[in-house]
């Protein structure tokens, strides 16, 4: 039996299949779910699951000013704890953190990094092995130049000459 995530995944290609549509809204989808197939609506999560998310999302986006570079850094940054079989997902200050967890954050967001260039390569080289015809798209993995450039780049305030 399929679960509810790979039930989605033949719910999204059977709209696709349906609708020819190239570019898919997820609302659509999801409206055609409900209507097609019966596909129940999710319950609302609680009121207080809803504002923790909104204290992450806002935690994600704070930027201090290092006070001798003046570059930006985050200054939250997010750890897992193991807790039973779940994760519990904590914020530490990085001006506060011990060195412990706040390597585990910087690996876990390298790691991240890494996940997403090894897929955005997978599909890469599937689009140029089914487009043969095509100048391959090649993207480069390798960041060092591109992290050295905007090291060395204007601040945005910065007047460039």
């Amino acid at each position: 039996m399929a679960n509810k995530q790979q039930q989605m995944q033949h719910l999204i290609g059977m709209y696709i299949e349906e609708t020819g549509k190239t570019e898919v809204d997820m609302k659509e989808v999801a409206k055609f779910a409900v209507e097609r197939v019966g596909w129940q609506l999710a319950t609302p999560e609680s009121p207080l699951d809803r504002l923790a998310k909104e204290f992450s999302r806002a935690a994600r986006e704070v930027m201090r000013h290092d006070k001798d570079t003046r570059r930006p850094y985050r200054a939250y940054h997010a750890i897992s704890v193991p807790q039973g079989r779940t994760q519990l997902h904590l914020w530490i200050d990085i001006d506060k953190a011990p060195r412990k967890p706040m390597l585990k954050s910087l690996i876990k967001r390298r790691e991240q990094m890494v996940g997403d260039g090894l897929q955005l390569t997978f599909d890469a080289n599937h689009w140029n092995s089914i487009h043969p015809e095509e100048e391959p798209i090649v993207i480069p993995m390798d960041f060092t130049e591109d992290i050295q450039w905007r090291l060395n780049a204007p601040d945005e305030d910065q007047e460039v000459i």
